[in-house]
């Protein structure tokens, strides 16, 4: 019986492991497209990627989590010319326990380094009937 008991819990393992990294890529990319949304037209979104990273370090570099540190995570950040719609996109890897890796392969993309993981966030941020942009809120206040 205690065979059957670890091969259960190893089996649940791999799957909860993963959606936690899901649902960090996830969280992490709904909160860069908020900060996004406050930044300037025509300005550099290296300091949203940055928070992304930030954000990301909650995911533990161990394979069955994340692989490639900071280095592996790939984030795409663009905002529509209007300024009410964003998109951001985090990609990353992990591999899977060998047990699992016959069973998820048939599912999942995998590549060289891993299985590859994606978390897709496109929100439109600002309700249409909202008038002005980011500089005439700022002229507001000064």
């Amino acid at each position: 019986m205690l065979p059957c008991v670890f091969l259960v819990l190893a089996l649940l393992l791999q799957p909860s492991c993963l959606l936690y990294t899901h649902m960090m890529m996830r969280a992490a990319a709904a909160e860069v497209s908020r900060a996004v949304l406050t930044t300037r037209n025509g300005e550099d979104l290296s300091a949203c990627k940055g928070y992304a990273l930030r954000r990301l370090a909650s995911v533990p570099n161990i394979p069955l989590f994340h692989v490639g540190g900071n280095s592996d995570w790939h984030i795409e950040v663009s905002r529509e010319d209007d300024g009410r719609s964003v998109a951001v996109a985090i990609s990353g890897h992990a591999r899977l326990l060998p047990l699992s890796s016959a069973l998820a392969l048939t599912v999942m993309e995998q590549d060289d380094i891993g299985i590859i993981l994606r978390a897709e966030v496109d929100q439109q941020l600002r309700p249409a009937w909202l008038e002005g942009n980011y500089e005439s809120w700022i002229e507001i206040w000064k």
